[in-house]
């Protein structure tokens, strides 16, 4: 039996308070049925998770330019 994947999607970017700066978290696999409307968000850098009010609002994705030094 294959293991299942479960995506998850970026949402947006807010003050991580573990990290001390600006990071992206995403709505983690929601075993309380609340799907992409989860009111849990997880930093994808440190993996620490806040509760949220509301639903997320979607981040608008930007090329990241590479440095040549």
């Amino acid at each position: 039996m294959a293991a299942r994947q479960e995506e998850v999607a970026v949402l947006e970017e807010r003050d991580c308070p573990w990290c001390a700066q600006r990071r992206e978290f995403e709505v983690p696999p929601c075993s309380d049925g609340h799907g992409e409307l989860c009111p849990e968000l997880v930093c994808t850098t440190c993996s620490g998770a806040l509760i949220v009010a509301g639903p997320p609002r979607p981040v608008v994705r930007r090329p990241r330019l590479a440095v040549v030094a």
